[in-house]
This record gives C-alpha cells, structure tokens and sequence, in this order.
C-alpha cells in the first residue's frame, strides 16, 4: 500500500513531457541540447512520450529522449513504442552529429543511448533497421572495452548512428571541479574522452554530461572542444532540472 501510495506522488508530481520546452529543439542553434529519460526509473508513461511526439509533429521541432540499457533499464517494447510513433507521425531521425552540422530543425526525433551497454545497443540493430531509426550512442569508459565490442560500435556507425563522448569515469561533473578545479575535470573527464573516439575514427561533435550535471562555467570549457552539449531535463516538478532555461 504505501509503494502504490508513493507511485501515486510520484506520478502527481510529474509534468507532461509535452510541457518541457528544454526537451524540444526549434532549431534555435542552442549550445546545451536537453533530453528526458525513457528508463523505467524515471517514471516517463508512454501517455506523455506520445504527447511529446504529438507536440514534434505539430509544432516541427525535434524532441530528445534517451535511455541507457534496451531490455534492462529501459524496457524493448518501450522504444520500439518511441520508434513507431516517430515513423506514424513522419517524425526524421536527428542525431547529435546533425545538430552540429546545422541549425535547421523539422518535426523530428533525437534518441540517445548513454554509457557502456554496448551488446545491448548492437542487439538492438535489426530494430532500428526496422525503422530506418538513426540515433546517437553517448559512450562513457571507453578506453575499458573490449576489441570485439569497439568492432560492434563501428558496425552501428556504419549503420549512420552516431557515437559521441560521455566522460571517461562518468562522474558528476560540478562536484569534481568543486573538489578539483574546472581544468582538471576538463583534463582528467573531457579531452580524454574525446581524443580516445576521435583516435578510433570518430568525428565526435558532441559530450553528454554524466547524470546531465552541468554548470555554465563548464558549459564554455566544454564548448571550446566540441560545438553540442547534452544535459537532462526532469519531469519532476519538485526537482530542480539542469536544463538552461
């Protein structure tokens, strides 16, 4: 009773995702880009990922979602949810790269994966294929995968998906340069995680904060390394969002 009582709250205290002005890009040539959580732990109803693509059909701007583990921390049925209501509404496929190429913008989506699941990402081919879905893979820990798995990244590259830089250790990111100064975060987080992608033939044109933890001051810093940032916007209405207003 009091875990239905909780989930009740919760859901009480969630906005719409259609709400999230931050979620959608207009093509206003915006630095940090905001994306919301498709996990199951963040509660986000298949009600309001419609609504939102709804609202990308209507008002032509591209919606961000992303997730981390298909068929774990998000569950498949989910995002072939997502990647059917975007092929209904003829919704395009935007990818971070396509964000730092141009500013234009249509009705679209942007559907990111972060972090190191990448069997699960290469799982997930044949489904994307399925609906000719282009997206981006923000990976983080790099340099600590294996060969067999660097070999599948290229493969979805190959695909037309993206492969973008998420930090080495996937650390919050205001808290380090509190401890250790921006510089070192920059030093020890940010270049290396693009150099080692860069390295391995990726352009990289864009870093996904870890848990989207951001400052203005590490906005700039990062800026001068690639032209796109991605952060989160949240749903809870009681929690603070580190989405740019």
């Amino acid at each position: 009773m009091i875990g239905a009582t909780a989930g009740a709250l919760i859901a009480s205290c969630q906005q719409q995702l259609s709400d999230l002005d931050g979620a959608f890009y207009d093509g206003d040539s915006r630095l940090v880009h905001c994306g919301v959580n498709l996990d199951t732990s963040a509660n986000t109803s298949i009600a309001s990922v419609d609504s939102a693509l709804d609202r990308a059909r209507d008002r032509r701007e591209v919606v961000e979602l992303y997730a981390h583990h298909p068929d774990d921390t998000v569950p498949l049925d989910k995002i072939e949810h997502v990647l059917a209501g975007a092929r209904d509404r003829n919704l395009a496929f935007f990818t971070y790269a396509d964000f730092a190429r141009s500013s234009a913008a249509a009705a679209g989506l942007a559907l990111s994966f972060d972090d190191t699941s990448i069997d699960a990402w290469f799982a997930m081919r044949d489904l994307l294929q399925q609906y000719r879905a282009r997206v981006t893979f923000f990976v983080s820990r790099y340099r600590n995968i294996s060969a067999d798995q660097r070999q599948r990244l290229k493969a979805l590259a190959a695909d037309g998906h993206d492969i973008e830089a998420h930090s080495v250790q996937h650390l919050r990111a205001p808290e380090y340069v509190e401890e250790h100064g921006l510089n070192a975060y920059v030093r020890d987080e940010v270049d290396p995680s693009i150099e080692i992608l860069r390295n391995d033939g990726y352009e990289v044109h864009a870093f996904a904060y870890p848990f989207g933890a951001r400052t203005g001051e590490l906005d700039d810093a990062i800026a001068k390394r690639v032209p796109i940032l991605r952060s989160v916007a949240f749903t809870y209405m009681l929690v603070e969002s580190p989405c740019p207003r």
